[in-house]
C-alpha cells in the first residue's frame, strides 16, 4: 500500500511541477510514468532540461517548451520519442536551444565530449542513472520552493520492476499519465498525510536499471541494423542509450535541416558543412509542405486570390511543378489550401469510430472490426466486417449503424468486402472459412428490428481459407483468393462460379485486385515474392508480366487510374510499378525492422498523390508522395498505456476527402481489441489524442488486404 501511495505521490508532484513551474536554471526530470509531456507552468530561468531515462516519454504537447523561453541545453536520452515531425513542431518554439541530445556519441579512446556548448553544458551534469537521491518528508515537501530548489532541481520518479507491473495492471487503457492523471482522484495533502508514517528513503534504482537493459538489448540489436543510417559519425565515436527517434533514416540530417540554431546535436557539433548536407539530404528525401509548396501560406490569402480570380501567385512556379501537379486544373486551389492547412500542425486529429450495439436495440454490445472499405460513391457510408463474422454497414460522420447482418454462426473473420459500383447498394463479403455472400442494403430491414437474415442474400461457392475479394469495374465479375495457389472467377449475376485458375503462384496468394477501368485485368501478390498480372481475355494461363521483390507481397493496388501498381511488401518494401510493363517507377525509402512477421500494407490517397502505408508491428503509418518517394509525414498511434501500444492491422485512404484516411489499428497485446481511427490531416487537435477507451477483442493476424 505505502509504494502505491508514493507512485502517487510522485505523479500529483509532478503534476503541481508542470502546473506551477520553478525558478531553477537546471532541472533534471526523470519519470518511468508520464508519456506525453505537457509543461503549462513558468520556467522562466531554466536553460537546461534533463529528460533522460523517462522511460515512457514518448510525445510532446505542442507548445510544451513555450514557457521555456531561455532553454539552451534538452536531452531525452533513451526515452521512447519516435517521431520527427511532433519532435521538430515541439522544439521549434525553443528559439535559443542550441544543443539537443537523444543519444550520446562518445569517444572510444576518451570519456570527453566533442560538446561545443558553454555555460549549462549537459556533460557538465551528472548521468541521471547515477543520481540516487535520499530526501526525506520535509525537504521533498519543500523542493517546489525557491529556497530548496536554487539552480538544480532533481526529480526522480523510480519505481521497481514489480511496482511498474503492478500499476500496469491496475490499470485500464485510458491510464495515460501526462502531468494530468489522477489529479483528481487523490487529495493533495490527505496523500502526504499517508506518507508520514513509514517511507523509506532510500530510492532504489536496481528495478529500473534491470527494467532498462532489455531496451538497451534492443536499441544495440536496432543499433547494428540501423546503423548505416547515421551519417558522418567517426568511427571512433558509439552510441550510448539511443531514444527510437535516432533510428530514423537520415535523423541527424532532418534535425539539422529543421533546427537552423542548433550547434550540437548528440554530443556532436553541427559543421558549416553538415548544416549544408544536410539541407540537400531533406531536399532529397523529406517534403516539407504537400505539392511541393517551399513556404507556409495563408488560408485566407488563398481565398482572398480565388475571389479576385487571381492564378499566378498561388500556382507552383514552373520550376517547382512535379509532373503530376497541372497549374491551371481544377485540384490548384484545392491543393494550395490543403498545403496551407497542413503545414499549421504535425499533430493532426484522430478520432476512433465508436460504434456499438444500441441502434439494434442492445446498448452493450460491441463490434470488433477486421476489414473495412469505404462506399465508392456514398461520402458518408463505410462497411466493415469483424471477427465474429458480422457484416456492418455504418453512417461513419454521424456514427450510427445502418445495416447489419449476423453471421447467425454461418461466417468466422471477415476478411473480404468489395462495394459494387454500378449499383452502389450491393457488397460481396467473404470470410476465412470460405463463406461468400452478395448483400443488397436496399433489401435489408431498418436495423432496430432485428437481424438479416442470410437467406435473402446470394450465395456463392466456397472458397477455401479466403483472404481477398474484388470485383471488376463492371460488375460483372469477381475474383477470390486465399491460402492456397488458385485464384477463383465468379459470375456475379448468375452466382456461379466460372473458373479456378490454379497454381498461378508458386505460394499462397495475399491479395487480387481488378483494376478500376479494364474490366478483365487483374493483379495477383503472393508470399512467393512475384506480382504478376493477368488478362481474361488471354485465358490466364500465362500471366502479362511478372515482377518480384525480395520478401513475401502482402499487398498490391492499383492506382486509381491505372497508370501504376502499388505492391507492398514484408516488411516495409514499398514499390510503385508501371502498370503497363511492371518496370519499376519507385522504391520508397522506408526502414526495414527486421521482423518477418511485419506485414506492410500500402494504399493511395488523394487521387494518386500519395500513398500511405503501415505494417502488423509498428505503431507509425508513413505519408510518402507517390512521383517523389519524399517522406511528408509519420502518424503515430499510441495506446493509453505503457503496454497497450497499437499496431496497424490495415487502412484506406478516404476517397472523397483530401489528407483524410481510416486505419484498422488493434493494441499489441493478448485479448486486445480492434478499432477503425480516422484520420484528419487537415485538422488539428493540438495533440494525436483521441481513441476511444478499450474493448476486449481477440486479434487476429490474418494477412488480407
Amino acid at each position: 500500500m505505502v509504494s502505491y501511495l508514493i507512485q502517487k505521490f510522485y505523479l500529483v508532484s509532478l503534476r503541481e511541477l508542470s502546473q506551477k513551474g520553478l525558478a531553477c536554471q537546471i532541472l533534471n526530470l526523470r519519470s518511468s510514468h508520464f508519456r506525453n509531456l505537457n509543461m503549462a507552468g513558468k520556467f522562466m530561468q531554466i536553460h537546461t532540461l534533463n529528460l533522460d531515462f523517462s522511460t515512457s516519454l514518448t510525445s510532446f504537447q505542442e507548445d510544451c517548451f513555450t514557457c521555456m523561453p531561455i532553454l539552451t541545453c534538452l536531452s531525452m536520452c533513451e526515452t521512447r520519442v519516435a517521431n520527427l515531425w511532433t519532435t521538430i513542431a515541439a522544439l521549434s518554439k525553443l528559439s535559443s536551444l542550441v544543443e539537443l541530445r537523444f543519444q550520446k556519441w562518445i569517444c572510444c579512446n576518451d570519456s570527453a565530449s566533442p560538446s561545443a556548448s558553454s555555460g549549462g553544458n549537459l556533460e557538465d551534469q551528472p548521468d541521471v542513472r547515477e543520481l540516487l537521491t535520499d530526501i526525506d518528508e520535509e525537504s521533498f515537501l519543500n523542493q517546489g520552493t525557491d529556497e530548496a530548489t536554487g539552480n538544480v532541481f532533481s526529480f526522480n520518479n523510480i519505481a521497481t520492476g514489480q511496482q511498474v507491473q503492478s500499476m500496469m495492471e491496475d490499470s485500464s487503457d485510458d491510464n495515460e499519465v501526462d502531468f494530468s492523471s489522477y489529479w483528481q482522484e487523490f487529495d493533495y495533502m490527505d496523500l502526504l498525510t499517508n506518507f508520514s508514517s513509514g517511507w523509506n528513503r532510500q530510492v532504489n534504482l536496481q528495478s529500473e536499471l534491470s527494467s532498462g537493459t532489455s531496451w538497451n538489448k534492443k536499441e544495440e540489436s536496432l543499433h547494428g541494423y540501423f546503423g548505416r543510417h547515421i551519417a558522418d559519425v567517426p568511427s571512433k565515436y558509439i552510441s550510448h542509450h539511443a531514444s527510437p527517434i535516432c533510428f530514423e533514416k537520415h535523423y541527424r540530417e532532418y534535425m539539422i535541416a529543421s533546427l537552423p540554431n542548433l550547434k550540437v546535436l548528440d554530443n556532436l557539433p553541427v559543421r558549416k558543412i553538415d548544416s549544408e548536407r544536410a539541407a540537400v539530404t531533406f531536399s532529397q528525401y523529406f517534403e516539407y509542405l504537400p505539392y511541393n509548396r517551399k513556404h507556409k501560406e495563408s488560408v485566407v490569402t488563398i481565398l482572398h486570390k480565388r475571389e479576385i480570380k487571381d492564378t499566378r501567385s498561388h500556382m507552383l512556379s514552373k520550376d517547382q511543378k512535379p509532373s503530376y501537379y497541372h497549374g491551371n486544373s481544377q485540384y490548384s486551389y484545392t491543393r494550395s489550401l490543403c498545403a496551407a492547412k497542413l503545414g499549421s500542425s504535425a499533430w493532426p486529429l484522430l478520432h476512433s469510430l465508436s460504434v456499438s450495439g444500441c441502434d439494434l436495440g442492445d446498448g452493450s454490445r460491441s463490434f470488433r472490426p477486421r476489414q473495412f472499405e469505404y462506399h465508392p460513391s456514398l461520402s458518408s457510408i463505410m462497411v466493415f466486417g469483424t471477427l465474429d463474422g458480422e457484416v456492418v454497414v455504418v453512417n461513419h460522420e454521424n456514427e450510427k449503424v445502418v445495416r447489419y447482418v449476423s453471421s447467425l454462426g454461418a461466417m468466422n473473420s471477415v476478411l473480404g468486402l468489395c462495394w459494387l459500383k454500378k449499383y452502389p447498394s450491393k457488397f460481396i463479403a467473404g470470410s476465412d472459412s470460405g463463406l461468400l455472400k452478395l448483400y443488397d442494403i436496399e433489401h435489408m430491414p431498418p436495423t432496430v428490428t432485428g437481424m438479416y437474415s442470410a437467406a435473402s442474400s446470394v450465395t456463392f461457392d466456397d472458397f477455401d481459407q479466403l483472404t481477398s475479394v474484388h470485383v471488376n469495374s463492371t460488375d460483372e465479375l469477381f475474383l477470390a483468393s486465399g491460402y492456397s495457389k488458385n485464384v477463383a472467377l465468379y459470375d456475379i449475376n448468375s452466382g456461379r462460379r466460372i473458373q479456378v485458375f490454379t497454381d498461378v503462384h508458386r505460394e499462397h496468394i495475399n491479395v487480387v485486385k481488378f483494376s478500376n477501368h479494364s474490366p478483365s485485368v487483374f493483379a495477383t501478390s503472393s508470399f512467393d515474392q512475384d506480382v504478376k498480372l493477368w488478362d481474361l481475355r488471354q485465358k490466364p494461363i500465362q500471366p502479362c508480366y511478372t515482377t518480384s521483390v525480395s520478401r513475401g507481397n502482402v499487398m498490391v493496388c492499383f492506382s486509381p487510374d491505372d497508370h501504376y501498381l502499388l505492391a507492398s511488401a514484408v516488411d516495409n518494401e514499398v514499390r510503385q510499378l508501371l502498370a503497363v510493363d511492371g518496370r519499376l517507377h519507385l522504391s520508397f525509402d522506408i526502414a526495414p525492422t527486421g521482423s518477418s512477421q511485419n506485414y506492410t500494407r500500402s494504399y493511395y490517397m488523394n487521387g494518386r498523390d500519395y500513398i500511405i502505408s503501415g505494417s502488423s508491428d509498428e505503431h507509425v503509418v508513413r505519408v510518402c508522395c507517390a512521383q517523389t518517394g519524399r517522406r511528408f509525414r509519420d502518424i503515430s498511434l499510441e495506446g493509453k498505456g505503457l503496454v497497450n501500444s497499437m499496431y496497424v492491422q490495415s487502412l484506406r485512404g478516404d476517397p472523397f476527402r483530401d489528407f483524410n484516411m481510416s486505419i484498422l489499428a488493434a493494441y499489441m497485446r493478448p485479448n486486445s481489441r480492434y478499432e477503425i481511427v480516422k484520420v484528419n490531416l487537415l485538422a488539428s487537435c493540438g495533440n494525436a489524442k483521441g481513441y476511444s477507451k478499450s474493448r476486449d477483442s481477440c486479434p487476429s493476424i490474418s494477412k488480407g488486404g
